[in-house]
């Protein structure tokens, strides 16, 4: 069974990340810190499944669901990069080293491009540290349930390795330091999905979580405040310090309290959407930047780049067309992954899926029903793009 309310929160983290590498308004990583969400919503997913089967089956799974959709990605822009000289490029951040293509098959280090394909491999770090993430869960989920009470310590423990870090001005050889700190900004956000899921950040009295939320927030802020972004002084993207206390902030106040949303059904497009998006998360991913990149060669071509004030629908509405076409022509590599026969456009699931008003431990179960019994909540396998 779906929990309705993660898929919501994913589906808006994913045309969040859409908006922000369209029109780079820096406030959105304020407003909705969409990684930090989706890394949240995952980690939460994946706890579930770990609940219910063991470890090497989940990791299995969820590989299987990441990995084909990357792969034909990768088919597609390798060759295409190579064909437009990436070969005879000089400099850049990835010069041609043929053994570095493994990358694409298994990310553990960033997949290597050119410069020229910069917007087919620049977004792909999050793929890079959301695999990182699910083969470590395995020993990050024994060591939760191992420490019962005191967990919160491993909620903390990436947020006090950041402190120790910028103390000791520690710096690893490259792509390893990258690597490292994706896991330290990012593994809060991640832990506390499996704080979510087994219901310790429900039983958190509502006081003290406003009360953590106030003072990471804070912390956040302030910190930016001293250390502006390269590009923008507020962007939290450039500053993994703010970004990890805002982010972690931001994911217990809507993990925390979750409200009723069985509203969505009575919208039907919007709930339509809602389901789409989560079917397609990966693709949607992985292809939306390069969406972004050919739209002003598009209207260019069809000579209608001088919009006035209409630019920003017009772009809004064109990323969102490119990034549909995207879905029809590839998104069948996550039926695929998913072993669902493959279809241009994800089907409708229907009215028959639970609305979570609430965290999933607190959902009521009838006197005459075993209270033993675990209510089974999973999204689409954990996987957010």
């Amino acid at each position: 069974m779906r929990n309705r309310y993660l898929d919501i929160l994913r589906a808006a983290a994913i045309v969040r990340v859409v908006v922000y590498h369209l029109f780079g308004w820096p406030w959105l990583s304020i407003v909705f810190p969409a990684m930090g969400v989706m890394f949240a919503v995952a980690g939460s997913l994946t706890a579930a499944s770990l609940q219910k089967r063991s470890a090497g089956p989940v990791v299995t799974s969820r590989l299987r669901r990441l990995l084909p959709p990357l792969w034909l990605l990768g088919a597609i822009a390798v060759p295409a990069m190579i064909a437009t000289g990436w070969t005879l490029e000089q400099g850049g951040s990835h010069p041609y080293t043929p053994w570095k293509l493994i990358f694409w098959v298994l990310p553990l280090s960033d997949p290597p491009g050119s410069e020229a394909g910069i917007d087919a491999w620049e977004t792909l770090w999050y793929i890079r540290a959301y695999l990182w993430f699910v083969l470590l869960s395995p020993l990050l989920w024994a060591a939760w349930r191992t420490l019962g009470g005191a967990a919160w310590l491993l909620v903390a423990a990436p947020v006090l390795a950041i402190a120790v870090i910028d103390k000791s001005n520690l710096e690893l050889p490259e792509p390893v330091d990258a690597v490292m700190w994706d896991l330290i900004t990012y593994g809060a956000c991640w832990i506390a999905g499996f704080a979510h899921r087994d219901g310790l950040l429900a039983r958190l009295r509502p006081g003290r979580v406003l009360t953590i939320v106030a003072v990471l927030g804070g912390a956040a802020l302030y910190w930016q405040s001293g250390h502006p972004g390269d590009e923008h002084p507020w962007d939290l993207n450039d500053v993994p310090e703010s970004q990890a206390l805002w982010s972690l902030a931001f994911v217990l106040l809507v993990l925390r309290w979750q409200p009723d949303v069985s509203a969505l059904s009575r919208f039907r497009p919007l709930e339509r959407a809602v389901e789409v998006l989560n079917s397609r998360a990966v693709t949607v991913y992985l292809w939306h930047n390069l969406a972004v990149a050919a739209i002003w060669p598009l209207l260019t071509w069809l000579t209608v780049d001088d919009l006035g004030r209409m630019e920003k629908p017009v772009t809004l509405v064109t990323a969102v067309l490119l990034t549909g076409l995207a879905v029809l022509a590839f998104g069948w590599a996550e039926d695929l992954a998913a072993r669902r026969p493959p279809r241009l456009w994800p089907p409708a699931t229907g009215h028959d899926l639970p609305v979570a008003g609430r965290p999933p431990e607190s959902v009521r179960i009838p006197r005459h029903r075993a209270p033993s019994l675990p209510v089974r909540f999973t999204g689409s396998d954990g996987k957010a793009p």
